[in-house]
């Protein structure tokens, strides 16, 4: 199955393409931000339309899908000049550009309030208490729905299509995190720089996370280079990504992502497990499962330590707005079951056609 190939709702419509077809010409000038000081009218179209996007996206609760993808699309390919890719460094000639710095603030001020407005959850107790609450509840959940699909009903051309989905984020994993260590030096920067470590394989290429997500999709028969399968990628799934760059490049939402961390370290066994048992069932090899069970394995511990090492501990730094780490644990929540209800939306359109 051809996964380069998008499916009609997962494609940009005709006019969004020529949209961001001019977006990346922009983002290839030489100078861009000389190059629209000399000439405004370069870039007016754009400016113009992408008012319009934010309109059709943000409106009501759901907003349109194609403006979703439009804007998420292209707030991914700004967020992404933060990390290094190993390419030609000419890409990177406009990474501390003003005009792509205001459009990313123009996108993520009106995407994040718009988030806030989906994710408003009571909380009762002390702080330290509704976090653990919260922990129990999703440490061992009863299985989703989405889940149940996954680990009994997906084909393996399903199974591939999840690979392909999660490889975005898969093959660069934690890099986030790592914007999130510079800084004076505590016990609990210490424990989140271990956390890393573990991540990237305690300095082992070969053991690093995204090296195992690398071998899982070369056992697939799968490219496995970055970003090969960005055109199959949902909007619900590019927004969980940025949502982490939106938090991780700004120290004053230090706690909000910490929050974030803690639901992801604390949730990824249960869900992980949904999808090794399906690799399992359709007998992919311990190499294309071998990430999935790596992190069934290392996130136990990693959550329990986000919990005592790192949250508990910024608690009595920041008592009052400590707050802030509920509110991205519950943003975090809602975000990621977003994204995987996307992904098995994503994966019965390719196994129905």
């Amino acid at each position: 199955m051809n996964f380069n190939s998008q499916t009609d709702s997962t494609a940009l419509d005709f006019a969004y393409q020529e949209l961001e077809e001019e977006f990346l010409e922009l983002l290839g000038l030489d100078n861009l931000d000389r190059v629209i000081s000399k000439h405004p009218e370069r870039a007016e179209n754009f400016k113009s339309e992408l008012k319009v996007s934010l309109s059709a996206a943000f409106r009501n609760e759901t907003g349109c899908p194609q403006a979703h993808l439009f804007l998420q699309r292209i707030l991914y390919r700004i967020n992404r000049l933060k990390l290094f890719w190993y390419d030609g460094l000419e890409n990177y000639v406009n990474e501390d550009s003003a005009f792509l710095f205001s459009l990313r603030l123009e996108i993520e001020d009106a995407w994040q309030d718009w988030e806030e407005s989906n994710t408003v959850r009571r909380s009762s107790g002390t702080l330290s208490a509704v976090l653990r609450d919260r922990v129990q509840e999703d440490l061992q959940p009863e299985p989703s729905p989405d889940g149940l699909f996954i680990r009994n009903e997906i084909s393996k051309s399903g199974y591939q299509c999840l690979l392909a989905i999660t490889s975005l984020d898969g093959l660069v994993e934690a890099s986030q995190l790592s914007r999130m260590l510079g800084g004076v030096g505590n016990e609990v920067q210490m424990m989140l720089t271990r956390i890393l470590w573990e991540e990237y394989g305690s300095g082992k290429f070969s053991r690093k996370h995204s090296t195992h997500f690398a071998t899982m999709l070369e056992e697939c028969d799968m490219d496995s280079r970055p970003e090969t399968y960005f055109d199959l990628v949902p909007w619900e799934v590019l927004a969980n990504i940025n949502h982490n760059f939106y938090l991780s490049e700004r120290k004053k939402n230090f706690l909000r992502y910490i929050g974030g961390l803690l639901y992801t370290e604390v949730s990824v066994p249960a869900a992980f497990e949904n999808i090794k048992m399906a690799g399992e069932r359709l007998k992919m090899g311990d190499k294309g499962v071998s990430y999935w069970d790596l992190h069934i394995r290392e996130d136990i511990r990693h959550g329990q330590w986000m919990l005592d090492d790192v949250t508990l501990p910024l608690i009595e730094k920041y008592p009052e707005q400590g707050w802030d780490m509920v509110k991205g644990y519950d943003q975090q929540k809602f975000i990621s079951f977003r994204s995987t209800a996307a992904i098995v939306e994503t994966i019965r359109r390719f196994e129905f056609f």
